[in-house]
């Protein structure tokens, strides 16, 4: 049981960080960049979700790298940092413990239901 509970976790922390990524992304379009490093940026951020989920050979994903190609070589690249593994196993909890909740209040919910 505790493995299966523990993958149910897995599973709605996934869910929970994903919806965190999407949330972002849908506020991009109404977030202005303020110098050519955030269209930069914000063109990194659109090519690099859809990359994962269409072909990167297809319409517009070539043209879009082409362009954010040029942009890079006139405004500059992005800074590589990195986050520190201390963030990102505190983003890895959080999600995690969201995700808990959620699997906690459905088994309640399912308990209380018979």
């Amino acid at each position: 049981m505790d493995i299966k509970v523990g993958y149910s976790i897995a599973c709605q922390a996934e869910v929970e960080a994903t919806t965190a990524a999407l949330t972002f992304q849908d506020k991009l379009p109404h977030t202005q960049a303020r110098s050519l490093l955030g269209v930069v940026a914000k063109l990194e951020i659109i090519a690099g979700a859809d990359r994962d989920i269409n072909d990167p050979t297809d319409f517009p994903w070539p043209h879009i790298a082409s362009v954010l190609d040029d942009l890079k070589e006139i405004a500059g690249s992005l800074p590589l940092e990195r986050l520190q593994r201390s963030a990102v196993h505190e983003d890895c909890r959080r999600y995690q413990a969201m995700g808990a909740k959620s699997v906690c209040d459905l088994q309640g919910a399912n308990l209380r239901n018979g």
